[in-house]
């Protein structure tokens, strides 16, 4: 007799939960493919693709999801996710308030449509929902798979976003994680945990969030990843001023703002002359992120970027012999550096996912070279430059973002704990990346399990 729907996905649900997550993604798609309408199906396979890096296909699912289940607010929810981070502002925020229609007290959306309410210029409120998401409830469990009662990690977050991607880091066969939005924690009801990682990682965005933070950290007695007071000296123009005077390094001028203050005058007497950068803090992946040519287009740019303040920057021109714009991107873990990457593009905003990666071997095979051996590749002086550099962060997590300059002197980018980890895409295309990537997501275990005291040092 064939296994019921319901049954067919339990066994997938029981693989997901396994961490073969292969196989569940699988398992689903047989399921679907009999019940191409099961919500369950579609929701887990949706996640499923979105953590592997398929956001297309996620998005895909999730619509499928909710064409066929109207009336299911959290599907709402997945799509409207995705949506915000394509910038499809109106459309997401559109489903946020079709699941808050079906259920008024979710609190996933009401987070969600706080962060995108923020980012749309409409804090207060933007405020209202994040109380009603957080107030009362600032814990969260996340999920668990491993046997036995697991060690109780305490992940801090804050409510406004801008945290550390730690998903790909936190084993959670190992640990049972227990997310606490800062900005509304109890201290004397804190959840038991044998180690705390501070994952309030936007010094820009997150001021509140990091006060917060230290206020939980002294009043818990269990070690600490990421201390706040480091992480509230990584904001954009914090680090760039406090990593210069680095021999081999060089960091741009950064001026952070108001709107009604951008102008060609008082920038230059910054330092800061078109070409330039404006940027809106607390957004990454290059949104809301322009170059300006030249002092007639400064206004209008600036006018079409969100927030009241904007980041103004010198434009450090990252460009090669060959024309094209290089970015190098080493992790810092437990204070040693790992390379995970380099993005190579013609065009001068360079990262990974748009980058010409994938059209060209050539690409690929220099980033091979860098990823088997860095230094080889940045020469002594640019590995002395980044050593001293995660010194003065003083991050257990974190990462750098720099390209070399025709000399070999470090130009930095951005230097933060929130940069992400993404794992490489199928196909054997991408195999010579998959060494270096989880190498760095191996020191983070160890590390997390060292201080935990899972493991002796």
């Amino acid at each position: 007799m064939k296994p019921s729907d319901e049954a067919r996905f339990a066994a997938a649900r029981e693989l997901e939960r396994a961490g073969r997550t292969e196989e569940a993604r699988l398992a689903y798609l047989a399921l679907l493919a009999d019940a191409p309408t099961h919500f369950g199906a579609l929701t887990n396979l949706g996640a499923l693709l979105l953590a592997a890096g398929f956001s297309s296909a996620a998005r895909t699912v999730y619509e499928q999801a909710v064409a066929h289940h109207p009336d299911r607010a959290s599907g709402h929810v997945n799509l409207a996710n995705i949506l915000a981070e394509a910038d499809e502002t109106g459309r997401a925020r559109a489903h946020y308030e079709a699941a808050l229609d079906r259920e008024p007290d979710l609190a996933d959306a009401h987070r969600g449509l706080a962060n995108l309410l923020e980012a749309l210029g409409e804090p207060e409120t933007a405020q209202r929902h994040r109380d009603r998401a957080y107030r009362g409830r600032a814990v969260t469990p996340l999920p668990y798979r491993g046997m036995g009662p697991g060690t109780p990690l305490l992940l801090l977050i804050s409510a406004l976003g801008g945290n550390v991607p730690t998903r790909p880091l936190i084993d959670d066969r190992i640990f049972r994680v227990s997310a606490l939005a800062a900005e509304y924690a109890d201290l004397t009801a804190l959840p038991p945990h044998a180690l705390l990682f501070n994952a309030v990682g936007d010094a820009d965005l997150a001021g509140a969030a990091l006060d917060a933070a230290e206020r939980v950290a002294a009043s818990s007695n269990a070690p600490l990843i990421n201390p706040p007071a480091a992480v509230r000296f990584t904001g954009r123009a914090e680090t760039a001023r406090r990593l210069a005077g680095i021999a081999g390094l060089r960091t741009p001028r950064i001026v952070l703002a108001e709107k009604v203050r951008v102008t060609p005058d008082r920038l230059a007497a910054h330092g800061i002359v078109p070409p330039l950068l404006l940027r809106s803090p607390g957004f990454h992946t290059g949104r809301h992120f322009v170059r300006v040519e030249n002092p007639a287009e400064l206004e209008a740019a600036a006018a079409a970027l969100p927030g009241r303040a904007l980041f103004a920057i010198e434009y450090l021109d990252a460009r090669g012999r060959d024309g094209n714009a290089r970015k190098y991107r080493v992790m810092i873990v437990d204070r040693r550096l790992y390379p995970l990457h380099l993005a190579i593009s013609r065009d001068w905003k360079v990262h990974y996912f748009t980058a010409d990666m994938e059209a060209s071997e050539a690409h690929r095979a220099e980033e091979a070279a860098f990823l088997a051996d860095m230094n080889a590749i940045l020469g002594e002086r640019a590995r002395a430059a980044l050593e001293a550099a995660a010194a003065r962060l003083g991050l257990d997590y974190g990462g750098i973002d720099f390209a070399l300059s025709p000399e070999g002197d470090v130009q930095v980018f951005e230097a933060n704990a929130t940069m992400v980890v993404n794992p490489p895409p199928a196909g054997a295309r991408w195999d010579y990346r998959r060494a270096a990537v989880q190498r760095v997501l191996d020191a983070a275990g160890r590390m997390l399990a060292e201080r935990a005291g899972i493991v002796a040092r």
